[in-house]
């Protein structure tokens, strides 16, 4: 079936209903000029604030030209799938040092092989409807500027936190994208932004890594220092980070747009092996086997064994001192990993400072 014979504005409807059912809370569909978020990406590329993400500048122009990427693309089909799971007391969470904070998203079972299978489904129930077509999916896995086609396709706008926001759901959302080679009806692009005056999520940052409105400094980020940095955490940020193990939501949780946001009603977003209150000593001493088994499926598995012992000395480091702090970190100080050895002896050594503080205070 030809494109011109086609009812696009109703395969369109019917495209966002399928959306819908298959799980997906909105629904839009962008057209392919990013220009301006290009522009902003090559001045963010130009300032070094990716660190080592040396992929973000990788690709050329793939990364804000849809069409390079996928031959033939006309549109992007920009989806959005709520992750919180219900209460998982984040906040309670941040203000117990001896516990592990796991950035949200990351508790449950790793999201992308859920949604790529979903966007397959909608892919192949358009074409049972008309027929073979072009088209690619994408989670997370190519140059894509998902925030941007998301913000074209009216899901919502970039806020100050360089998050997406939308009114009605806040940003606890994963977002996929379908390129497709039909030319459908594209929806007005999110025009205006709803952050007005407030800065809450510039403020809140532990580690200050916002440039300013908009403007993210990966290399301090938390998020990046945890996940993405693959040798040691700068020294002078190691205290800053807390207990953050994995991620960081700060900037998510002080949002007012997020008093709007929904629990998942997805099982696949529920924690697993209570990553959502775990002490940060148990999770030291798992071995490697222990540590491969519990984040099978696991957005966790992303930083490895080694990062994820690094991440957890330096919550330990920042823990208030304990019998079982102090243990789990005398236990891994001849760990043979040099990287891991490194950071215990910082969070030893930081527990010792203290004392020697508390000795000396009359």
């Amino acid at each position: 079936m030809s494109a011109s014979s086609l009812d696009l504005p109703a395969l369109s409807q019917t495209i966002k209903d399928w959306g819908r059912e298959l799980g997906f809370q909105q629904v839009g569909i962008a057209g392919l000029d990013l220009a301006s978020h290009e522009a902003h990406l090559q001045r963010w590329l130009a300032a070094g604030y990716h660190g080592e993400m040396d992929y973000m500048a990788a690709h050329g122009s793939k990364r804000s030209h849809p069409e390079e990427l996928v031959p033939g693309t006309l549109r992007v089909i920009s989806l959005r799938m709520d992750y919180l799971p219900g209460d998982t007391e984040m906040s309670k969470r941040l203000g117990e040092p001896e516990k592990a904070y796991v950035s949200r998203y990351a508790l449950g079972r790793d999201y992308h092989k859920l949604i790529r299978k979903r966007i397959q489904q909608l892919a192949e129930r358009i074409q049972q409807a008309i027929g073979p077509f072009g088209y690619r999916a994408f989670v997370d896995s190519a140059p894509v500027l998902e925030k941007a086609i998301a913000e074209q396709a009216g899901l919502g706008w970039i806020g100050k936190n360089t998050l997406v926001l939308n009114r009605k759901a806040g940003s606890w959302f994963f977002l996929g994208e379908l390129f497709v080679d039909l030319p459908l009806p594209a929806d007005a692009p999110h025009a205006s932004e709803h952050c007005g005056r407030c800065s809450a999520c510039l403020d809140i940052c532990p580690t200050a890594a916002f440039v300013g409105p908009y403007v993210l400094d990966a290399r301090r980020c938390i998020s990046y220092l945890t996940i993405e940095l693959k040798g040691a955490i700068p020294v002078d940020l190691r205290p800053l980070i807390g207990n953050r193990v994995f991620g960081c939501d700060d900037c998510q949780l002080v949002c007012p747009w997020n008093r709007f946001a929904r629990p998942t009603d997805q099982s696949d977003f529920q924690p697993r092996h209570q990553l959502d209150n775990a002490e940060l000593a148990t999770l030291f001493r798992w071995t490697e086997e222990e540590f491969l088994s519990r984040t099978e499926g696991s957005p966790l598995r992303r930083t490895g064994y080694q990062n994820w012992l690094r991440n957890l000395a330096v919550g330990l480091g920042n823990a208030p001192s304990s019998i079982p702090v102090l243990e789990a970190l005398h236990a891994r100080r001849e760990h043979s990993s040099e990287l891991v050895r490194e950071h215990v002896e910082w969070a030893l050594d930081q527990h010792q400072r203290r004392a020697s503080t508390t000795s000396l205070t009359p």
